[in-house]
């Protein structure tokens, strides 16, 4: 009992400057963190609301508060902002799901499979990701062209296929991340479903995928996001018809500003801050299959 009270009594003893030591630098940096994070999108959102909409105008807390940059980003008949949010976000969507459909069947096969290559075709993808997608630009744009001419679908200002391109683009990473959780998963779960008389087949749909779920949600809100931001690749793939129909978020924004970035401040604050909206539904969305251990007790009973 004395030993305890001792220990009580220290513990309540904590100066000042030894709590800042053990505790205290860690709510700065993490205060620091938290403010560094969010000061873009506050930034942001004060542009979009100050109707002077100029850059050099810009206050954290705008004199003029309004929402004239709203009413110019919907109403400018030159400039279809919705067209633009459906392109990006069914563009998106889409490109997400093969990208996590493609993935999850070559990190299967490299995890589970031994064949001859296997490890040559393991380092083939990772010594390719470490090349710019910036390189393959002229490549691609040159390889689609001689599509063209075979396949009308697959043109310039396709959506399908700037998606071709995207699913292709993104199999490395994709790949390493997923065969990486795979490889967590213990194979005797597949060695008892085989057992019980499993194919390959329900093995990986009705076994590896529930149970891969959580790396599932990271590589689609990885390749969303990526897919919302991307703008080079965008821009040579869609840019190239002229209709403004035809165009992305990311890409109709820019011509809209056209170079005029201060003039053109505030509705371009505006749509990017509404640009977020998706991606933040979508990591609500998928945050409980993040956050969550499916595999935990996978092979108890």
């Amino acid at each position: 009992m004395t030993t305890v009270h001792q220990i009580i009594v220290k513990e309540k003893k904590m100066t000042t400057s030894k709590w800042f030591r053990v505790l205290g630098w860690r709510h700065i940096v993490a205060l620091f963190s938290i403010a560094f994070a969010l000061f873009p999108l506050v930034w942001m959102t004060s542009a979009s609301f100050d109707q002077l909409g100029l850059v050099s105008a810009q206050k954290l807390i705008p004199d003029n508060i309004g929402l004239d940059n709203y009413r110019k980003i919907f109403n400018n008949p030159e400039a279809p902002y919705f067209m633009w949010y459906r392109n990006a976000v069914l563009i998106s969507l889409a490109n997400a799901l093969l990208q996590m459909a493609i993935g999850a069947f070559a990190s299967y096969a490299l995890s589970r499979f031994r064949f001859k290559g296997r490890k040559t075709t393991l380092l083939t993808i990772l010594v390719v990701q470490m090349f710019p997608q910036l390189l393959s630009v002229t490549a691609l744009f040159l390889l689609l062209a001689e599509i063209n001419e075979s396949i009308p679908t697959l043109s310039f200002g396709s959506p399908l296929a700037l998606i071709i391109i995207f699913a292709g683009g993104a199999l490395g990473v994709n790949a390493w991340i997923l065969k990486g959780f795979f490889d967590t998963i213990p194979t005797e779960i597949d060695e008892s479903a085989k057992v019980d008389g499993a194919s390959h087949a329900q093995i990986f749909f009705k076994i590896i995928l529930p149970l891969a779920l959580p790396a599932l949600a990271v590589i689609v809100l990885l390749s969303f996001i990526g897919t919302m931001n991307e703008f080079v690749l965008t821009s040579v793939i869609m840019g190239v018809t002229g209709d403004p129909n035809d165009l992305t978020l990311a890409v109709g924004l820019q011509r809209f500003i056209d170079g005029q970035y201060d003039q053109q401040w505030g509705p371009f604050a505006a749509g990017a801050l509404l640009a977020a909206i998706p991606v933040m539904l979508l990591f609500l969305f998928l945050q409980k299959y993040v956050v969550s251990g499916l595999t935990a007790g996978a092979t108890k009973g």
